[in-house]
């Protein structure tokens, strides 16, 4: 395995209080970020190696599992899983169970790529979806390898209560699945965050234009997402300062603060966002102080985005965040919560094996005491 990097130390317990969480009291504020990891199998089915991946990793006050398709339109990236029928809710209910075997809670992202796909991916070879049709720049990863986006077809007026529709169904068998709660992906550049902004959508009809118009969809998803789970056992994560996957607003502030204030109605369990650029810098030229949104939201506030132990710490003390979302850390450090509580060194994630492959740098990255953790 990757050699062990300099430990990130908590100067405080912070991180390690129980925290109320909707209906939950969850046993620290440490919350394992959605990491795809392209291990699915065939039929975008999760895969037994996930039940001992998340197993492992169970200490985290709440793990949200890995960005998950409502369907097969709404797929972006070779090997990962869905949430649109029975065999998967049955092989996503033996993680769960798993999960809380070690008493930890999970939710599950719901995930529509929108343009950031390929035909080859696609049902019958299609085009993939978007508000407008305009080619983002970048690569899909499909059988073939990583191939230039395409251009995307923009969904007709007509369309737009089956793309709601797909997000219940899909809310509907993350419940069968025996889930704590679900996280709506509206963030980084996928489908719903492709209608928030100005740059991909074009659209004139009641679905584009102004701000009210560009929040209608993310809006009518909540709805159909909190009538089947309420708000209380539902998160949604957005990235309003991120350029990732080819995406921009011309006024993040007015914008996402119109999204907060239409959210609030849901009464929702937490707002996750992701602090700067997807990935990148925390700081944006051009952006505004997110905590505007921490003072509008009316639940708790998960920050994301570069975090160690210490800055964590420190956000939680000054009352800027209530659970802060760790990524990268916890693909190599599936007993990270300990690690940061005895300021213990990290490992590092191996980038070869960070996507597809199989168990080699998914369930093999030892413990503190060196063993694999079953």
């Amino acid at each position: 395995m990757p050699a062990e990097t300099n430990s990130i130390n908590a100067n405080n317990e912070r991180l390690f209080e129980s925290v109320q969480l909707g209906p939950y009291l969850l046993r620290n504020r440490i919350v394992m970020a959605p990491l795809t990891r392209s291990r699915a199998t065939e039929g975008d089915v999760p895969s037994e190696m996930a039940i001992l991946y998340y197993a492992q990793r169970a200490s985290a006050g709440l793990i949200i599992a890995e960005a998950t398709q409502i369907s097969p339109q709404g797929k972006g990236y070779v090997f990962t899983p869905g949430i649109y029928n029975q065999t998967q809710v049955d092989a996503w209910k033996k993680i769960t169970e798993a999960v809380h075997a070690k008493d930890g809670r999970i939710y599950l992202q719901l995930w529509h790529v929108g343009r950031i796909s390929h035909p080859s991916i696609q049902p019958n070879n299609e085009l993939p979806v978007a508000p407008s049709a305009i080619t983002p720049e970048g690569q899909a990863y499909t059988n073939d390898g990583f191939v230039p986006l395409v251009t995307p077809r923009a969904l007709r007026l007509e369309e737009m209560p089956g793309i709601v529709e797909q997000y219940r169904q899909a809310a509907k068998y993350a419940l069968a699945a025996g889930f704590d709660g679900v996280e709506i992906h509206a963030a980084n550049g996928y489908l719903l965050d492709q209608f928030l902004r100005d740059k991909t959508n074009q659209r004139t009809d009641a679905y584009g234009g102004s701000i009210e118009n560009r929040v209608r969809l993310l809006v009518e998803v909540t709805e159909a997402v909190t009538a089947v789970w309420g708000g209380n056992r539902v998160g949604l994560r957005i990235s309003p300062l991120s350029k990732f996957g080819d995406i921009w607003d011309s006024n993040p502030q007015a914008l996402f603060t119109h999204v907060v204030e239409k959210l609030n109605a849901f009464k929702l369990a937490y707002l996750h966002v992701i602090e700067g650029d997807t990935g990148g810098e925390r700081e944006v030229a051009g952006g505004f102080d997110l905590q505007i949104l921490r003072a509008l939201f009316n639940g708790a506030y998960m920050a994301n985005n570069g975090y160690d132990a210490a800055l964590a710490d420190h956000r939680l003390d000054a009352g800027k965040a209530d659970l802060i979302a760790f990524g990268r850390p916890f693909i190599s450090n599936p007993d990270l919560v300990e690690r940061m509580r005895t300021s213990a060194p990290l490992s590092e994630p191996d980038p070869k094996t960070m996507y597809g492959g199989d168990g080699h740098g998914y369930i093999d990255y030892p413990t503190l005491s060196g063993s694999v953790a079953a």
